[in-house]
């Protein structure tokens, strides 16, 4: 398995974390409970990282097109 794939791969599952997250904050404020602060930051560290991950996956192609001399595209 290569770089990309598993980037990919990982990106997919945490974005499966980052749905789980926020969809049990959002049930919680929906059953009437209020959570402590600390929980609505839950969110952001899988938020950073499909951020990082999601970049590096838009950036690829531009990246293996300068690497292979044919330069931007017509």
């Amino acid at each position: 398995m290569n770089w990309s794939t598993a980037i990919r791969q990982a990106h997919r599952w945490i974005a499966m974390a980052f749905t789980v997250v926020v969809a049990g904050i959002f049930l919680a404020l929906g059953l009437g409970r209020t959570p402590a602060e600390w929980v609505y930051f839950l969110p952001l560290f899988p938020l950073a990282l499909l951020t990082l991950s999601g970049l590096y996956m838009f950036f690829l192609p531009y990246a293996a097109r300068r690497r292979d001399g044919r330069g931007p595209a017509r």
